[in-house]
């Protein structure tokens, strides 16, 4: 009999550190940050200059080449496009989730790009995140694609396509 209670015993304490253990195993899943999110796809991740609406002046106007793809800003919608947008807007335009491909010349190419993935411009869809817009914006070299806190300079139909397809509605 000493030897059955024992064994209860063993068999006890065996059940609660197999408990524990998984308890531990569960914790250190839970705040594991390697789990497979929307953080990679095409373009480049630029660095986090933050996502506050502000009031007062409007944002500075960056360098034509240099477009902005963060930072805080003045929540200005777009309205229309095939213009040039200013930095509040397009700051805007990017935290909502839309994509903004900025250009200097011809805009054919992007704007079939821009009708296959998410129709012609519509400002209630700029609104809402869901738009492929076009940045009339002089002096930029060749096109520059931008989500938020992504950017891809191509000409390349293919990889515009697929840059929009990855980050439309990621904002």
């Amino acid at each position: 009999m000493r030897r059955s209670k024992q064994a209860v015993y063993a068999l006890a304490i065996s059940g609660l550190a197999a408990a524990a253990c998984l308890v531990l195993i569960t914790i250190l899943a839970n705040r594991d940050s390697s789990g497979v999110t929307k953080a990679s796809g095409p373009g480049t991740l630029m660095p986090d200059r933050g996502s506050g609406h502000v009031d007062g002046p409007r944002t500075p106007a960056s360098p034509p080449d240099d477009p902005p793809t963060s930072g805080p800003h003045r929540p200005e919608k777009v309205t229309r496009d095939q213009v040039a947008l200013s930095d509040d807007q397009l700051l805007e335009a990017l935290h909502l989730g839309n994509v903004v491909f900025a250009y200097d010349g011809s805009a054919a190419e992007l704007k079939k790009i821009q009708d296959e993935v998410s129709g012609p411009f519509d400002p209630e869809l700029a609104a809402a995140g869901q738009a492929v817009i076009l940045d009339k914006r002089p002096g930029v070299k060749g096109t520059i694609a931008l989500a938020w806190r992504r950017e891809l300079r191509s000409d390349d139909p293919a990889q515009l396509r697929e840059f929009a397809d990855a980050w439309l509605g990621q904002g």
